[in-house]
């Protein structure tokens, strides 16, 4: 008798459960926001490789200190197991957008939220990735005196004091997650002077040091106005906490900036006689510019640039850094919708699949231009509509309008699609 009941409260608990995941709002588009004091300083290894080696990092006046340490099993966190921390700290922020009057470290979520939203995909794969990289963020200690009142009082913490994955007994399916931020990482993001707006292209950054220096840039250039913001190399070097030497960072430091390719930040290396090289960061609204082509890898179907460029815009006033970034289908589908009266030949025309069939004369088609398994996904969950069509208004908004056109267009069309399909499905 005892084991039967048991077994029943072991049954209503995982109904409790299963419900509790299941009732919570999207948070698959929230806005995107990253906790500034980690942007400037070495808190993630830089590499894919286990980073065994400590950061020990000391400012130059000696007034903050960093020191990581990896675990012997897991290694250290790395820059890219930093975009949960992102997506946390922005889920964080949306729950005070959304007036949530009983926020707390504990964030519960749906996994598939997490993952699409920081472009990992959500194959079995990208799972186990996602289970890899909070086991290091749990096991990675560090210990600074950021925000403390004095440099000598640090705080010992890891950037998550734990998860709890829940998963479906019989489908083996994920049901949620539930995730314990760490008190010192909760703290500064609940204070949303703490808080930065970062572009959603952020996650196609494939080069780990480009991640780093994006985060870096967008801390110290985003409130700076046309003037920007220069640092010598050698500072950098520090900061970074690259296991690299400093030649073989210098070198790809100066790969980055004559690729001149991070989303909104412009990149200028200043020499000054046998001085060290200095790198200049201003960001792109005071320039009018676009970024040149990405330096990063990516198949030929999932790069798209247009040709025009934007008309400059007039210098602005250097003002406190308040920059929002629109990455939503609707707002996409909105601006489109005004336009939907272009015809398809009128966006200009991408490179197809190789492994895809030739393209119809005078005609785009979505099945030839788009990723095969994106295009799947897109049949499967938002079937009936005119993709050719939509691709078309699509293109119509990026031809004509932004100043950030995206490095993986077929995963932004998927957005794209979901968003309409969301707003009209109830119109088929």
């Amino acid at each position: 008798m005892v084991k039967a009941q048991s077994n029943i409260s072991s049954a209503k608990e995982r109904k409790v459960q299963f419900e509790m995941f299941f009732t919570l709002p999207d948070f698959s588009d929230i806005s995107l926001r990253d906790y500034q004091d980690t942007m400037q300083r070495p808190f993630f290894s830089l590499s894919k490789r286990k980073r065994l080696k400590p950061i020990e990092y000391v400012s130059g006046d000696g007034s903050v200190s960093v020191h990581v340490a990896p675990n012997p099993t897991y290694g250290m966190a790395t820059i890219w197991d930093a975009d949960i921390m992102i997506y946390l700290a922005s889920h964080i922020n949306e729950l005070q957008d959304r007036g949530a009057n009983d926020i707390s470290p504990v964030v519960r979520l749906q996994p598939g939220d997490l993952l699409k939203r920081i472009c990992w995909g959500t194959s079995g794969r990208a799972y186990e990735r996602l289970i890899n990289a909070l086991d290091r963020l749990q096991a990675t200690t560090i210990k600074t005196n950021i925000r403390a009142k004095t440099r000598s009082r640090e705080t010992t913490f890891s950037w998550i004091d734990s998860y709890t994955h829940l998963v479906d007994e019989k489908t083996q399916r994920s049901l949620g997650m539930e995730i314990t931020l760490s008190k010192w990482f909760f703290d500064g993001v609940m204070d949303r002077r703490n808080i930065l707006a970062i572009s959603p292209l952020y996650f196609e950054i494939t080069s780990g040091l480009g991640k780093w220096l994006y985060r870096t840039a967008r801390k110290h250039a985003g409130g700076n106005g046309p003037e920007g913001f220069t640092i010598g190399f050698q500072t950098l070097f520090q900061k970074s906490g690259s296991e690299s030497t400093y030649p073989v960072f210098k070198k790809m430091m100066l790969e980055l900036a004559a690729a001149d390719s991070l989303p909104e930040i412009a990149l200028e290396v200043l020499l000054d006689g046998k001085a060290e090289p200095k790198l200049k960061m201003v960001m792109r609204r005071h320039l009018g510019q676009r970024p040149k082509k990405a330096p990063f890898p990516s198949l030929p179907s999932q790069t798209h640039a247009a040709q025009r460029k934007p008309s400059p815009s007039p210098p602005a006033q250097s003002a406190p850094d308040t920059t929002e970034y629109v990455d939503s289908g609707l707002a996409l589908d909105m601006i489109a919708a005004a336009t939907r009266g272009f015809r398809t030949e009128d966006a200009e025309p991408r490179p197809a699949v190789q492994s895809a069939p030739r393209r119809q004369p005078g005609r785009t088609r979505a099945c030839d231009v788009l990723d095969e398994d994106v295009y799947a996904d897109i049949r499967r969950e938002f079937a009936g509509w005119d993709y050719d069509e939509l691709m078309a208004r699509f293109d119509t908004f990026l031809g004509a309008n932004p100043l950030e056109l995206p490095r993986n267009y077929s995963k932004r069309f998927y957005g794209f699609v979901r968003e309409h399909h969301k707003r009209n499905k109830y119109r088929l």
